[in-house]
Order: C-alpha cells, then structure tokens, then sequence
C-alpha cells in the first residue's frame, strides 16, 4: 500500500536534527535529490512485506545547534512521484480510490517541534499532509554524518559546502488519510524510512 512522509521520513524527513554542532547560528540544508529515499512498507494480506517510494522529494532542514527547539523541517513530495515497481499498481495508487494525485498533488511535511533524545537521536513532530488529510506524525531520527562530503576531494560537485546525512523511521495508519482500501486485509500500518544527504544551502 502507501504513505509518506512525509513523510513524510518524512521524511521528511527530512526531518532530524539532534545533537548538530555545525555552527552556533541558524543554517539551511537542501536534499541531495539524488541520496534521498522516501520509502513506504506494508503488508500483503499476511503474505509478504512489500515497498514502494516517492521518487520526487523536494524541503529543507533549518536549525541552530544551541536551539534545537526552534529548529523547522519542510519537505514537499509528487504523490504521482509514487513507485512500486508495479505499473499497474502505481496507477491504481494514483487513482481516486487512494492518492487522487490529480486533485492532491503534493504531501507535505511541516515539524512543529524538535527534541533530542540522545547524542545523535531525536524526534521531530509535525503535522503530515495526504490526500488532503492532516494528522500529526512523530519522526524518530538518527543523525549519521555530519562534515565535508567524503567524495569532495575527488568529485567537484560535492566541494564547497558541509553535508548532514540522516535517517528516520516513523509509522502511519493510512486509513487516517482516507486511504484504507483493503485494509486491514492489506495492513492498515504503513511503515516509512527516510535515508537523506543533505548539503548546506547557499547564502
């Protein structure tokens, strides 16, 4: 079945931020588009576990290392960006009987609050936005890197600026955003992982 986070996770998202000390100051950080995965897990009907992913996953994270509080993850994802590897399946997904991607385009993610909760752990809350259907999501993320991109000695595109990676994992009941066909035949539980690199914007 399907969901982000946005997402979702993520995001998502997205969506991380603990125990940073890049800067003293507030700092945006931009998705690398091309080592961001927003993937979604689920159920099928008690068979197998399958996975799917958003492939167009555009935000920012923004934070101060000394006010992890007031820290903001936005991350906005093309519902028609949905892939399961199934062409038959990714058009049912789009269609009105779940994602409706003509009439709601994008899933949005929007934090509302950052805590720390270890030395490279946290959780970001915040409000997810699918199929027209806002409900609050906790994100618990890891922090995994943080410096000069490894590759920037060798690769010119990643010079020129720090990088942060970060997973989360967070899980979403899709009949809370009026996408519970099938359910709980197919499970009503979606899980989403979010795998990020992340670059320092420019000023």
């Amino acid at each position: 079945m399907t969901a982000i986070t946005t997402g979702f996770r993520t995001a998502a998202l997205g969506v991380f931020l603990c125990g940073i000390g890049l800067s003293a100051a507030a700092e945006t950080f931009k998705f690398d588009k091309g080592h961001t995965e927003v993937r979604f897990l689920w159920n099928h009907v008690g068979l197998s576990t399958q996975s799917g992913e958003f492939r167009a996953v555009d935000g920012s994270v923004t934070f101060d290392s000394k006010k992890l509080g007031e820290s903001k993850v936005d991350v906005t994802i093309k519902s028609a960006s949905i892939d399961t590897g199934v062409e038959r399946l990714d058009k049912h997904l789009k269609s009105g009987d779940f994602f409706n991607v003509e009439k709601h385009p994008e899933i949005t993610f929007k934090s509302t609050s950052v805590r720390q909760t270890g030395v490279d752990r946290g959780q970001v809350i915040g409000n997810l936005t699918m199929n027209g259907v806002t409900k609050p999501v906790t994100l618990d993320v890891s922090l995994l890197f943080q410096g000069n991109h490894p590759l920037a000695p060798f690769i010119k595109a990643y010079a020129g600026a720090p990088y942060v990676a970060f997973s989360g994992r967070t899980e979403v009941l899709r009949s809370d955003f009026n996408l519970g066909k099938f359910a709980p035949l197919t499970s009503d539980a979606i899980e989403i992982v979010i795998q990020t690199e992340m670059r320092k914007a420019a000023e």
